[in-house]
């Protein structure tokens, strides 16, 4: 008689993720949780944890102020990781957003929000929402919210950005396209946002693509694993803002737009074709596109310490800072 130690396997998206018959989920790419750094500095930046809601949690990080009153731009970010890998509280965020705070000298919010496969999508877009409405709330009197010290005395509020990177650049679009149609507490206006090697896909090969190749893709099969439920599939507009029945992109609820590409990246052209897209929609903010030659998809995020890593820090730090 076979064994039944074994595990079966439900769904095999090696070298990201299983998921057995049985329930349990394995990550296979993860990076270590580490703790926030509320006294020994990192960069001159101290971090802390917080609840934002009974299921949304966040690092919060601070760089080292130059006058106790000093008011800072706000960034609210969210990590990548095709929506069902990855966590604020990793090495690799914890170390990146300690450079990104450090550089652009800005209060950043690092949200937890949930992952698929045990909370499938659209999940961590609404906890994502959840957060920046959280963010928002400290500008509106409201004795049902908790309010967070750094974001009272130390946010700007009228300097207000969300950025992410890979699945958290998606994240970032469907936000910034509910915040054109939704108001925050307070009226608060997002200022700007910047997309990562925004993880958007599609049935319509682009470029040199073959349909074959595109069905075959991991890109392809974690969509339909993290939202299987989703109307349209691969062709819903959250994954595929290119669609004909796609919000218009006049709607992005921001004045300024940062895209930032790699050229090895599988993801860059529809990057590309997203920056042509929002220019195209009418949408009257300033929109640029870095796209940074040999390099691949989130090479800043694993390595920050290359020459090339640093000058795009560089670069988000002064759209925030701006």
């Amino acid at each position: 008689m076979a064994s039944d130690t074994a595990k079966e396997v439900l769904t095999d998206l090696s070298p990201i993720i299983k998921l057995y018959k049985d329930g349990t989920v394995e990550r296979l790419i993860d990076s270590p949780h580490v703790p926030p750094s509320p006294d020994d500095a990192v960069n001159g930046v101290v971090s802390k944890d917080l609840n934002i809601s009974p299921v949304v949690q966040a690092r919060l990080y601070l760089p080292k102020l130059k006058e106790p009153n000093q008011k800072l731009p706000v960034l609210v970010y969210y990590h990548g990781g095709g929506f069902c890998l990855g966590s604020a509280f990793t090495f690799l965020e914890n170390r990146y957003i300690n450079i990104l705070a450090a550089t652009a000298k800005a209060l950043v919010v690092s949200v937890e929000y949930r992952l698929a496969p045990e909370n499938p999508l659209p999940i961590a877009y609404e906890d994502s929402w959840t957060a920046l409405q959280w963010v928002a709330s400290h500008l509106t009197e409201n004795p049902g919210i908790e309010k967070e010290p750094w974001l009272t005395e130390h946010g700007d509020f009228s300097k207000i950005y969300i950025g992410g990177d890979s699945a958290g650049g998606n994240i970032v679009h469907n936000i910034l396209l509910r915040a054109g149609a939704e108001p925050l507490p307070g009226d608060v206006k997002i200022v700007g946002g910047f997309l990562s090697h925004p993880y958007f896909w599609g049935s319509k090969p682009l470029g040199s693509e073959t349909k074959e190749e595109i069905e075959q893709s991991l890109l392809y099969k974690i969509w339909l694993f993290v939202y299987p439920s989703v109307p349209g599939g691969i062709d819903n507009a959250m994954i595929n803002p290119f669609v004909e029945d796609a919000p218009s992109l006049s709607g992005l609820g921001c004045s300024r737009l940062l895209v930032c590409l790699a050229e090895k990246d599988s993801l860059t052209s529809r990057g590309i074709l997203y920056v042509e897209t929002v220019k195209k929609s009418g949408w009257n903010g300033e929109v640029e596109i870095v796209e940074v030659e040999g390099e691949d998809h989130c090479f800043h995020v694993l390595n920050p310490e290359t020459e090339k890593a640093k000058d795009l820090i560089k670069r988000l730090a002064s759209f925030i800072s701006h």
